[in-house]
């Protein structure tokens, strides 16, 4: 019978996995859609955390408008991406020119940049300190399932991943703006084609996307209770790895893959010191690019 404590563990990966793969869900429908990295969705991430403390701090909100607050922020933080790192490069609007290797280039170097411009203001503003969310705010009640010990957060993490995956899931399948977002990622020419609004749903694509990030701040900060300018980035990179084990353009691999860094984050913190622990995520896009370059879950273009 396995250990209680190691169950506890992985329960607290899978968690952690969660979290990964909300944030990398986001880069993957960005990608799918324009093939570019937006490197600036960590900072999205971090965006959601500070609302989140300062709607708690300076602003004293309940917690329950903190959530629409962090909702607002989200989109409005996402679309400002879209205008200001992505428009720009986006004069032709043939594939060819969306897709092309420059303008993929000059995306990712300036999203890079623009999420460098927010992390450091925000270090600036705070001096890189960690910042602590009123105790009143925290998810930190501890729950226990059939003696594996967990706090309150981490299970609202693991509800709150699963529910916004549903949700996307109906946005994609069941709603107009969702069919357009897989028509676009499916074949660009054609959906122009057809008469949809490119410009519009790729607006769309970076509002949903902020939305999954900042809310996955959000919870993550009322679940641990610290909030710090530099947090976002490490999540970033993490996502990004998911992305590219799941196969760049699979959203069901990136989650899966994102699950399963957490699940191997938790299993080698058991036997090794826990500053190893941050190279398993390495590891692990190492082997899929030398096993499995195209990921665990390639989708195929047309």
């Amino acid at each position: 019978m396995i250990d209680t404590f190691i169950l506890g563990q992985l329960a607290i990966g899978a968690s952690v996995g969660m979290t990964y793969s909300i944030v990398a869900i986001g880069l993957t429908l960005i990608y799918r859609v324009l093939s570019a990295v937006n490197f600036a969705h960590g900072e999205v991430y971090t965006i959601g955390a500070f609302t989140t403390l300062i709607g708690a701090t300076a602003l004293k909100l309940p917690l329950w408008a903190i959530v629409p607050l962090v909702l607002l922020v989200g989109a409005g933080f996402g679309w400002g991406i879209e205008r200001a790192a992505f428009r720009p490069f986006r004069k032709f609007t043939d594939e060819a020119s969306l897709k092309s290797r420059a303008v993929r280039e000059a995306t990712l170097l300036s999203s890079f940049a623009l999420g460098l411009v927010v992390r450091e203001t925000l270090d600036q503003i705070y001096h890189g300190e960690w910042m602590a969310i009123p105790q009143e705010y925290l998810l930190s009640s501890p729950v226990e399932f059939g003696g594996i010990h967990l706090s309150i957060g981490e299970v609202t993490i693991a509800v709150v991943s699963i529910v916004m995956l549903i949700a996307l899931q109906f946005l994609l399948h069941r709603t107009r703006i969702g069919i357009a977002i897989r028509a676009v990622s499916s074949n660009l020419v054609g959906a122009q084609f057809s008469g949809i609004d490119i410009n519009r749903v790729i607006v769309a694509v970076f509002i949903v996307g902020s939305l999954l990030g900042a809310v996955a701040g959000m919870v993550v900060s009322l679940a641990y209770g610290n909030v710090q300018s530099f947090m976002g980035l490490t999540v970033v990179i993490k996502a990004f790895v998911a992305m590219v084990i799941g196969g760049l353009t699979s959203l069901p691999g990136a989650v899966i893959a994102g699950v399963l860094i957490g699940l191997a984050e938790a299993t080698a913190g058991i036997f090794l010191p826990s500053a190893w622990t941050e190279m398993v995520a390495y590891v692990m896009l190492l082997l899929t690019l030398l096993l499995l370059p195209q990921g665990l879950f390639a989708r195929r273009r047309n």
